[in-house]
């Protein structure tokens, strides 16, 4: 199946009908060659327009998908037809789900020591994942990591630094000849494990999970800023 992609901002992004898709195609092309998935959203959209270097690591997401209601808006309007939002942890979660049916390799990376895991466990007990190594996020040898799991031979890396840590560590990865499909995920491990809640399904249906992240972190509203820059450029069909 061939899966359009939109352009926002500089960045094509796929138009997944659904997540059952999204998962699809990943297995479907992108397992075996070194390629990784991205999570878009305003805020991304507008570091990249203000700073090159994060620009470069977006551009070369194989999978640019649409985590944030402001990008699927746009897109929508892009192609006057309507496009799902692909949350992160929904997708990785599905992706894992898969991986245990097929038995396929998996590396896990990041998180403090206990979520990490944790995390390994319950994919095991939950979805009977193959895991080939793994690793908490306070590593002090890069080198050393990316040798090993270029060594376990996995076909799928999930990486939880946070952004743009993961996705410069999932580049060296691929640059040093990895075949694996990496996954940058941020904060999931967390909230499979349960240490952290996710929004109520009355703010995730609607879009609204950075106004309930936001409501419960007041500090973050400096980071809503790009928000607002998002939603002018978007009226303004400047994305």
């Amino acid at each position: 199946m061939q899966i359009e992609t939109v352009k926002v901002a500089n960045l094509d992004i796929s138009a997944y009908s659904s997540l059952d898709i999204a998962v699809d195609d990943i297995l479907t092309n992108h397992l075996g060659k070194g390629h990784c998935a991205i999570a878009i959203n305003p805020e991304k959209v507008i570091k990249a327009q203000q700073d090159p270097a994060i620009a470069e690591i977006l551009s070369l997401g194989n999978v640019l998908y649409a985590d944030g209601i402001g990008v699927v808006k746009v897109m929508a309007h892009k192609l006057s037809k309507p496009v799902s939002r692909i949350p992160g942890c929904e997708l990785w979660q599905l992706l894992m789900e898969k991986a245990g049916s097929q038995q396929l390799k998996v590396f896990i990376v990041g998180g403090g020591s206990e979520v990490n895991t944790a995390t390994c466990r319950k994919l095991v007990k939950e979805y009977g994942c193959h895991i080939v190594g793994s690793q908490d996020g306070y590593f002090t040898d890069e080198q050393a990591l990316i040798e090993k799991i270029i060594a376990s031979d996995a076909d799928i890396v999930s990486v939880a630094l946070g952004s743009p840590k993961q996705e410069i560590l999932i580049n060296k990865c691929i640059s040093e000849g990895s075949k694996a499909f990496y996954m940058g995920v941020g904060g999931t491990y967390n909230v499979y494990t349960g240490n952290v809640k996710r929004a109520p399904k009355v703010f995730s249906s609607m879009g609204l999970e950075w106004l309930y992240r936001l409501l419960c972190e007041p500090s973050r509203v400096f980071r809503q800023r790009n928000l607002v820059t998002f939603a002018w450029l978007a009226l303004t069909k400047k994305l």
